[in-house]
């Protein structure tokens, strides 16, 4: 499975018609959206469907840019999945998520992130590969320490002791574009705005 994952994209059509570039280019199977689509609920058009245009799946989830019934909205119009709190299935591979974040317009808390988690873990446990998608990076990553401005998320480190998946995708700290680290067995990658290219 080959994954484009790409996050913060706060409304730059430009950057969607790269992103939809470099998916056809890399023959992606998935197309994941890290959240912080829109900036601050503006310009929601013309995210997705450039995506599907290409044949491209998508799954999604909502920053701290926008609300979840925006990122629901964009789903259920474009006929794509938002991970939050849900889960989606490829083969042996199980994605589950938690947008939004603990700080910002449509903040979260460290309970409501973790059971949010935990929620869409339930609908892909037994599946022998395990991809956790948030836009907030884990408290006390490497990621952390490249802003003062964003604390991680005492939740999403929760749910990767808990729930050991594979891979972690966020995005949120801008600065951390590309950056990737080892928590425990998780590899958290910071997918960035021009996005990253993951097999599994």
């Amino acid at each position: 499975m080959k994954i484009l994952a790409a996050g913060d994209i706060h409304g730059d059509l430009q950057l969607v018609k790269r992103l939809v570039e470099k998916a056809e280019k890399e023959k992606v199977d998935l197309v994941i959206l890290s959240g912080d689509l829109t900036m601050q609920e503006q310009s929601t058009s013309n995210l997705i469907g450039p995506f599907l245009k290409a044949n491209k799946k998508v799954a999604l989830i909502p920053g701290n840019h926008e609300t979840t019934a925006t990122a629901d909205f964009l789903a259920q119009l474009y006929g794509v999945k938002n991970l939050h709190g849900g889960y989606l299935k490829y083969k042996d591979v199980g994605l589950f998520g938690c947008g939004s974040a603990n700080i910002g317009l449509f903040q979260l808390s460290e309970n409501e992130i973790y059971d949010t988690l935990k929620k869409g873990h339930e609908g892909v446990k037994d599946l022998k590969k395990k991809v956790m998608v948030t836009h907030v990076h884990p408290d006390g990553s490497l990621i952390g320490k490249l802003t003062s401005h964003f604390p991680g998320s005492e939740g999403v480190k929760k749910a990767i002791d808990k729930f050991k998946p594979d891979i972690l995708l966020c995005s949120h700290v801008h600065e951390a574009a590309g950056m990737e680290e080892t928590i425990g067995k998780t590899k958290v990658i910071n997918v960035g705005r021009e996005g990253k290219i993951i097999e599994l």
